[in-house]
């Protein structure tokens, strides 16, 4: 989480709600905290990749489990591309489409051998970001340029500008999925997952809030608004500005860690969902030395160089809210759905989620939410055609159509 939100969302946010964006972060915690809790009891009853595609199917049928699973396949590809452009702008602007593909074709080739995040990476990889972040704050607080007034009007954009920045802003909290995507590979799933998913968001929250506040206080909405790498503008012109390198180093490493794990996950959620024919079957094939779904991860990286190509980050931030909430307004249903001993928290919570979903998504802009709904629109027509071709499976088939041992 912290990389996607911080370093990218707070430009697109200013734009929408102004002063506001603290108030939207708000609304787009308390969303993302009733998905947290929908996603860690899921998680814990079904320790399996695939997320809240293998949920929706288990509780809501197949075609919501698969518009879950499309929706998080599609959106996360747009993530991957806002990250990629992220990295190219914080890294060297003059040339950050370039970087961008760059860092998509090294990153796809490192799943490609099978190489992820480990424990001790991820720590590295949190402190740099943390201590990029800390020159944020130092630099927009210390250098002499806050100014108070930067803080006032806060409603001045109204309801509707304060709903679209918490649904750009919750592109930035989508990162606690990764550990429920990648449930078959957590250690003591149904202890481990609860635990994890709100303690890692409350720590983001604050971290969030904090950076948010300095930023506003020292640039400005518009100028947040206005910039590509909106961190830097908020430390670039103090007496501080000698800590602008390290905010583009810290934006660069943040940014490209979120690129591979979000590659990671959207490779599973390709996996699983072939393996159920609603993908190409092809997709889920498993190398036989990396034990990666290596075809979906190619095909992964070639779609996210061409979006890089042809769109922005805002584009792709704000597609990928709609469809991240999409999947995650069905992730709260299927909780709502769980029995009593499995229903580790209240209802009431998994019926504010959906709603809070559904109200978020509908905010975007009218452009983005008709390009979310035709790719769902496509995504369903697709599988139908593909169920339709399917061959029907003997009696006495496997799950891979083969005949089972023994069957005559």
């Amino acid at each position: 989480m912290l990389g996607a939100g911080v370093f990218a969302a707070i430009g697109p946010a200013a734009a929408a709600a102004g002063a506001g964006l603290l108030i939207a972060l708000g609304v787009a915690a308390v969303v993302a905290y009733c998905n947290a809790i929908a996603s860690a009891q899921l998680a814990a009853r079904y320790p399996e990749s695939g997320g809240t595609y293998v949920y929706g199917r288990r509780r809501l049928g197949p075609i919501w489990g698969f518009l879950a699973g499309w929706g998080f396949v599609v959106g996360k590809t747009a993530s991957c591309a806002a990250m990629a452009l992220t990295f190219g702008a914080y890294a060297w602007p003059a040339h950050s489409t370039m970087l961008a593909v760059a860092a998509v074709v090294a990153l796809t080739a490192v799943n490609y051998l099978g190489i992820t995040k480990t424990a001790r990476l991820t720590r590295v990889l949190l402190a740099l970001t943390l201590l990029a972040l800390a020159a944020v704050v130092t630099a927009a607080l210390g250098g002499g340029q806050v100014d108070p007034a930067n803080l006032a009007g806060a409603t001045q954009a109204g309801a509707l500008g304060i709903l679209q920045a918490a649904a750009l802003l919750f592109f930035a909290f989508a990162g606690y999925a990764r550990i429920a995507t990648l449930g078959e590979e957590v250690r003591d799933p149904a202890r481990t997952i609860p635990r994890a998913i709100p303690i890692a968001l409350g720590i983001v929250v604050a971290v969030y809030a904090l950076v948010g506040a300095a930023a506003l206080a020292a640039a400005g909405p518009d100028a947040l608004a206005a910039a590509v790498a909106p961190l830097t503008a908020a430390t670039q012109t103090g007496s501080l500005s000698w800590l602008t390198p390290a905010v583009r180093i810290g934006g660069a490493v943040a940014s490209a860690g979120v690129l591979l794990s979000l590659m990671a996950g959207v490779g599973r959620t390709t996996l699983a969902m072939a393996r159920e024919h609603e993908l190409p079957r092809l997709l889920a094939a498993v190398h036989p030395r990396y034990q990666v779904p290596h075809r979906a991860e190619i095909l992964l990286g070639a779609i996210v160089v061409a979006t890089v190509l042809v769109a922005d980050v805002r584009g792709a931030i704000g597609f990928s809210s709609f469809t991240i909430l999409t999947y995650y307004g069905i992730a709260n249903a299927a909780a709502f759905t769980l029995p009593g001993r499995q229903r580790r928290w209240l209802r009431p919570l998994a019926a504010v989620g959906v709603t809070g979903c559904a109200l978020l998504a509908l905010t975007l802009p009218t452009v983005t939410v008709l390009a979310g709904v035709a790719v769902l629109a496509a995504g369903l027509l697709g599988r139908t055609v593909l169920i339709r071709r399917q061959p029907a499976t003997p009696p006495d088939a496997g799950p891979d159509g083969q005949p089972r041992v023994g069957a005559t």
